[in-house]
């Protein structure tokens, strides 16, 4: 058995990651339009560079169609050795965490690891529904907030049937430092 942080035997990981910093919001009826500001084109690179670094190789990433979600997902996937597919879901877009774990449940079903990049509140409030136990200092950063690029580890010991509240692991947090 691995010492690798990123090693796991049994169960299913979930990589939640928020998309990067975009631009200011405006009108309303072009918030699915908004693109990446400069933080953000920035950030999103090093979320990939800290995924790889770490050994979180995702089998499938689910990513919201909204543009500043692909953006994301596009500049951090040329850190990661073999990039997986993506699917875009338009029920992944500014979703609660019912229509998240959802679209989770369907596609999860035989993969060991999936990327979910997505937007608050639906994932933050997926994260700290999930995470029922995992170090006390994780778990309360991530009580305090899901900053812009940042990544939650989640495993489930049980694979994806436990996609339910409480009984996720938080296994690791990350955000750039600004």
């Amino acid at each position: 058995m691995s010492s690798d942080p990123a090693s796991r035997t049994t169960g299913s990981r979930l990589l939640l990651v928020r998309h990067a910093k975009a631009v200011p919001k405006g009108d309303p009826a072009e918030d699915f339009e908004r693109a990446l500001g400069e933080r953000g084109r920035a950030d999103a690179p090093r979320t990939g560079r800290w995924l790889a670094e770490n050994g979180y190789e995702p089998d499938l990433a689910l990513c919201s169609p909204s543009r500043r979600t692909r953006q994301t997902w596009q500049l951090l996937v040329p850190a990661l050795a073999d990039p997986p597919d993506a699917v875009y879901d338009e029920r992944l877009y500014d979703a609660a965490p019912n229509a998240l774990v959802t679209v989770l449940a369907e596609r999860g079903a035989g993969l060991g690891c999936l990327a979910l990049v997505g937007h608050n509140t639906g994932i933050h409030e997926l994260a700290t529904a999930l995470c029922g136990s995992g170090p006390e200092e994780l778990l309360e950063q991530l009580r305090d907030g899901f900053p812009t690029s940042g990544v939650v580890v989640v495993d489930l010991a049980g694979g994806w049937e436990d996609l339910r509240p409480g009984r996720g692991r938080l296994t690791a947090l990350w955000a750039p430092a600004h």
